[in-house]
């Protein structure tokens, strides 16, 4: 099924059935509050009582609903989701769940359904009213509409599934149907959890974790059958699906804010673990080898290669841009990297020496799962580069390495970030030796990529110089980021992230490129945040660096230790230890991190809810 064409981020989906009776409201909020990262324009939810359906949205975030949902709700089923606008305005009426004429049918959403304006028309004319402008309150007519002719609820749910196109999670609960619930997926995650008295539906295991580390994903095409006692899977065409246990990898204490006081802090300083475990057991180092033991079935097809795509979307396509460096040079083959969202539109020309890394925090992201399903159509090697056990991604590719960076609740990715690159890092050294690279040299690498997460804690330790950086800029409105090599896709990363948290214009360019045209820009108020690290193109970026000065405009330089030379051009320094040129990324990129973050919290925005934006994009 092609995806849909409009843009939208990942809503929160949460729910439970259970065994026994209990008050559903606050394990509803509770999940939702766990999940608020991936949409928080609007939150409702909905619980089935001896009374009917209980239910209660409201537009902003949770705190709003929790003002009207004072009451104890007791119910064995219950739904709730947080939204992310896009079919009509954030409001209450267009909050989620939404319902049938007959107020029995009450589902929750993520995604978009595209023919919904020609199903809508279509029920409008067989006397349905609907009471929101979203495309999502159609499937609930299209359900209530195949019951009055006679189909059970789950027969219904399987036929309106049938009549829908586009992308999905959905989760279902009936007024006359108290014990079952009813949830599908296309494109878009679900997932189910098990404890011994609850089954648990979730679009993140965030929500689960408190509950349950055992789950079932669902895969696109399937809708399940949830009750107190029973759960079935099956296709939208009645074949039975039959799939076993999995155990979430993360605990419940890493989606925890712990002692900080935002995500995106905790989640900067675990960028130091989380090149650990994107390394760990990955070195031989007195082999100067990278053992991936998840591109061992495909190892003789990636020897063969002579050209790699890397397709992403967001920061994931600025790693994916280091990464090219890495490979590049120390691989030994050609590397493109792609905007997902533009090369599902390009015409391909592939062929059997040709491979396909995607690469996804969430392993969801719908432009990168669209051009994966066109590279598999013609044959390609397809690898994955994901964080997320069981996602679409993970499971769509021929072979892949996972991150392991853990869950990343904030959403700016700064951890997620620097795990992709280790992992790029090892994936440039696992292609070198396999080529031409010489023992020596792979000893180096994988002894300095060994050493790298101490000297990340080093970097960490600046962070109250870093604080007091981004008080003296952070009234300013607008920065350039500059960079070469290796730290030009840290330069675009660093703007990036200034522009996600704290709303200031900010441009990341390369350095070379300054005086065709950003140059124009720099005056007294204009400060510049520079790469210029002492490696192979280090003059160079201090000759930009002059000319920025020579135009009375501010800099900030992120330098390597002990270059005295640099404090007296620039008008502020950051310093980071040395390591090898391919690697200082994950270094110089840090206090970009810090920078951004500390700046966002001085402007007094909530830097892990940044405004229009959510965790991941599930449909394009």
């Amino acid at each position: 099924m092609e995806l849909a064409t409009l843009s939208v981020y990942m809503c929160g989906i949460f729910g439970f059935v259970s065994k026994e009776k209990i008050n559903a409201t606050p394990v509803i909020i509770d999940g939702l509050k766990r999940l608020e990262y991936r949409g928080y324009d609007s939150a409702g939810l909905a619980a089935v009582t001896s009374r009917g359906i209980f239910m209660r949205k409201k537009a902003g975030r949770i705190s709003e609903l929790e003002k009207v949902t004072n009451a104890d709700v007791v119910s064995n089923t219950a739904i709730g989701q947080n939204r992310w606008a896009t079919h009509g305005k954030p409001s209450d009426k267009n909050a989620h769940p939404h319902f049938s004429c007959n107020k029995k049918i009450f589902l929750v959403h993520n995604g978009i359904i595209e023919n919904f304006k020609e199903l809508k028309d279509k029920l409008i004319r067989q006397g349905h009213k609907f009471t929101s402008d979203t495309d999502t309150e159609t499937v609930a007519h299209l359900i209530e509409n195949f019951e009055n002719k006679g189909a059970s609820f789950e027969e219904a749910v399987r036929l309106a599934l049938k009549s829908i196109i586009g992308t999905y999670a959905f989760t279902i609960i009936h007024a006359d149907n108290p014990d079952t619930m009813i949830v599908a997926r296309n494109s878009s995650p679900l997932l189910v959890g098990f404890s011994d008295t609850h089954k648990f539906v979730a679009s993140d295991a965030s929500a689960i974790l408190p509950h349950t580390r055992k789950v079932v994903y669902l895969h696109d095409g399937e809708f399940a059958i949830l009750t107190p006692s029973d759960f079935r899977i099956a296709t939208f065409d009645r074949k039975a699906v039959s799939r076993g246990h999995e155990l979430i990898e993360w605990s419940q204490d890493e989606v925890k804010k712990n002692k900080f006081p935002h995500f995106m802090l905790k989640e900067i300083y675990e960028e130091p673990e989380a090149v650990e475990n994107a390394i760990r057991g990955r070195l031989i180092i007195k082999d100067g080898l990278a053992k991936l033991g998840g591109l061992e079935s495909v190892e003789n097809r990636v020897k063969r290669l002579n050209r790699l795509i890397i397709s992403a979307c967001g920061t994931a396509y600025l790693a994916g841009l280091t990464g090219e460096y890495m490979i590049e040079e120390y691989g030994g083959i050609p590397v493109e990297v792609e905007y997902a969202s533009e090369f599902r539109y390009k015409k391909h020309k592939f062929d059997a020496k040709t491979a396909l890394l995607s690469v996804s925090q969430s392993g969801e992201t719908a432009d990168t799962l669209g051009v994966l399903k066109e590279a598999k159509r013609k044959g390609v090697l397809n690898l994955g580069l994901v964080n997320v056990v069981g996602s679409s991604i993970a499971r769509e590719t021929d072979a892949g390495v996972y991150n392991h960076a853990g869950p990343e609740i904030g959403v700016a990715s700064t951890k997620a970030f620097v795990s992709q690159l280790a992992v790029l890092s090892l994936l440039g050294l696992f292609i070198g030796r396999q080529r031409d690279m010489s023992l020596v040299m792979g000893r180096r690498i994988a002894s300095e990529l060994a050493a790298l997460p101490g000297k990340m804690r080093r970097v960490l330790k600046e962070a109250p110089n870093i604080k007091k950086l981004a008080r003296k800029y952070h009234k300013y409105d607008h920065f350039l980021y500059l960079g070469r090599k290796y730290n030009y896709p840290v330069a675009l990363e660093g703007a990036l992230k200034l522009k996600e948290i704290s709303y200031i214009h900010a441009e990341g360019y390369g350095a070379g490129e300054m005086k065709h045209g950003p140059i124009a820009m720099i005056d007294k108020n204009f400060p510049s945040m520079v790469m210029v690290p002492s490696d192979s193109i280090y003059e160079k970026v201090l000759s930009n660096i002059q000319e920025i000065k020579a135009r009375s405009g501010k800099v900030i330089a992120i330098a390597t230790e002990d270059n005295k030379e640099i404090s007296k051009i620039a008008d502020d320094v950051i310093y980071i230890p040395k390591t090898l040129e391919m690697l200082t990324p994950m270094l110089s990129v840090m206090p970009l991190h810090l920078f951004a973050y500390y700046i966002g919290v001085m402007r007094g925005y909530d830097v892990d809810k940044p405004r229009n934006l959510a965790k991941s994009v599930t449909v394009e």
